[in-house]
C-alpha cells in the first residue's frame, strides 16, 4: 500500500491535488485488477465444479449455481472495496508535510 503513495508522490511532484487524484486512480486500478483476476479464478473454479458434480445432483439445482456465483462475486466485491478504501485512507493527504 505504501507503494501507491510513493508512485503518486513521484508523479505529483509536490502538487497535493494531483497527488490525491493519482492515489485514487492507482488504488482503483490495483483493486480492479485484483477483482478481475480473483473473480475470473472463482468463476472458472465454480464452473468446473458445477460440471463435475452435475451428474451427482438432481436436475433442479442448475439454477442454484447462479445464486452461488452471485454470492461469491458480491463477497469479493465487498472485500475489494474494503481493501480499496484502506489503500486510499492510508495514502491520501490533506496537508503538505
Amino acid at each position: 500500500m505504501e507503494r501507491i503513495g510513493l508512485a503518486a508522490s513521484k508523479v505529483a511532484k509536490g502538487n497535493l491535488f494531483v497527488y490525491n487524484l493519482v492515489v485514487i486512480l492507482l488504488s482503483f486500478l490495483y483493486c480492479s485488477m485484483m477483482f478481475l483476476i480473483s473473480g475470473a479464478t472463482i468463476l472458472f473454479s465454480l464452473i468446473v465444479l458445477g460440471y463435475i458434480v452435475n451428474g451427482l445432483l438432481p436436475q433442479d439445482y442448475g439454477q442454484n449455481w447462479w445464486a452461488v456465483i452471485r454470492l461469491c462475486m458480491l463477497s469479493l466485491t465487498g472485500i475489494v472495496t474494503i481493501v480499496n478504501l484502506y489503500a486510499i485512507g492510508r495514502n491520501i493527504r490533506f496537508k503538505r508535510k
